[in-house]
């Protein structure tokens, strides 16, 4: 008998995101895969074409069963409803788990966001004593902070005791980032080692043709992915839009991505001609983007757990073999610096943001050309797929109670 394997996810297919490609890859290696998560809405808050909302809903994908519990809607918008996003899952998504968590050997955690979507995996933890791992993306509760939540005395007494809790009721964590271990170190059980298993890079058909981004011949900077406040977009903006006119009229901004911010900086930009909001696109036609493109730029805003979070974007950008434009800092920062992938700049500081831009528009052909040499390599080892998704089979699966 194949041993079965439980996902507890926030997002999963139709949704992208990395935890497509484990559940895939486990279900290729003949383990049963099942996954409990949401009806899908992100990143619009609006429930995907094809999808009903409610209680318990159940569907397939390639052979994984996914159940799937109520989603709160128009939660983009609301932060009253983004709360609610954050209990919801924990309630619903616990009361499956404690119908359905006995027939699984592992639990698998995907803690993409909010720390309390993955109650569900301790409560089986809890109940029937399953071998269960987190693979932390975000890191509570520094990030609930960062994203605008006052830290009184009581929502940090609180959040301390829950992350605790959490994180005592796991046999094993995975940290997306190095930075994570000294932000979760206070909060883990003795004796619990962290596991490095960082996003890999998206697979990109590179051969696809070019999209044209402009009539004319300019240097383009790309932005790709989710569009909110903590993405520091807003900076960005307002530095491109600082450039001196010889500057800006052989360049282009592009931002491609939907989010609660999109209406605000569409605003911002006041109809400059270089910055040209290209809206959410399919997946598999951003390599044309890519390719189209001479800088991406990754960027969050300069609150101390950002430093620490390396977005997923990033490996997708060294497999687009493109220069990056960081401005970020900490350990994404680290990573372009120590492995000259591109530029950095401070991403608080609007005029270093400008000159970051200057520099880039200026570079010669033969320097971008070795920051592509050393994404090639980056690839075959720190940010391979397989070497990654191996790593987390075998923490999983080699606990022993």
């Amino acid at each position: 008998m194949p041993k079965k394997i439980l996902i507890v996810t926030e997002c999963f297919y139709p949704e992208e995101f990395k935890i497509n490609d484990v559940a895939l890859s486990w279900k290729g290696k003949g383990y049963d895969v099942d996954v409990l998560t949401l009806v899908p809405t992100y990143p619009l808050g609006k429930v995907f074409l094809g999808y009903k909302n409610g209680f318990f809903r159940k569907n397939e994908y390639q052979g994984i069963n996914i159940f799937r519990v109520h989603a709160v809607t128009g939660y983009r918008d609301s932060t009253v409803k983004k709360i609610f996003k954050y209990i919801n899952f924990m309630i619903f998504g616990s009361i499956v788990a404690i119908f359905i968590g006995r027939r699984y050997d592992y639990v698998f955690g995907f803690n993409l966001g909010s720390l309390t979507d993955m109650l569900p995996a301790v409560v089986i933890r809890k109940l029937y004593k399953k071998p269960t791992m987190f693979w932390v993306q975000d890191v509570w509760p520094d990030s609930v902070y960062a994203y605008g939540f006052k830290k009184t005395k009581m929502l940090s007494t609180l959040l301390d005791a829950f992350v605790k809790f959490m994180h005592h009721n796991i046999t094993a964590v995975a940290i997306s980032s190095k930075g994570f271990e000294s932000k979760l170190e206070p909060y883990i059980k003795k004796g619990l080692k962290f596991n490095y298993a960082p996003n890999w890079a998206d697979d990109l058909d590179m051969d696809m043709d070019p999209i044209a981004l402009s009539k004319n011949q300019k240097i383009h900077f790309t932005f790709a992915g989710n569009v909110g406040k903590v993405q520091n977009l807003e900076n960005i903006i307002n530095a491109f839009c600082l450039l001196p006119d010889g500057y800006q009229k052989k360049s282009q901004l592009n931002i491609i991505g939907d989010g609660s911010n999109l209406i605000f900086l569409k605003k911002l930009s006041n109809n400059n001609p270089n910055i040209i909001f290209h809206g959410k696109q399919m997946r598999e036609d951003m390599a044309k983007f890519y390719k189209a493109s001479d800088f991406l730029i990754v960027s969050l805003i300069n609150e101390p757990i950002f430093s620490v979070t390396v977005p997923a974007k990033t490996q997708t950008y060294i497999a687009a073999k493109k220069p990056i434009l960081a401005i970020i800092n900490g350990d994404v920062a680290d990573i372009v610096n120590d492995n000259s992938l591109g530029v950095c700049a401070d991403p608080s500081n609007v005029e270093l943001i400008k000159k970051s831009f200057e520099k880039c528009i200026d570079m010669p052909e033969n320097e971008k050309f070795k920051f592509i040499i050393n994404n090639t390599k980056l690839l075959e080892t720190t940010f391979n797929k397989d070497s990654i998704i191996n790593n987390l089979t075998s923490q999983l699966v080699g606990y022993n109670d």
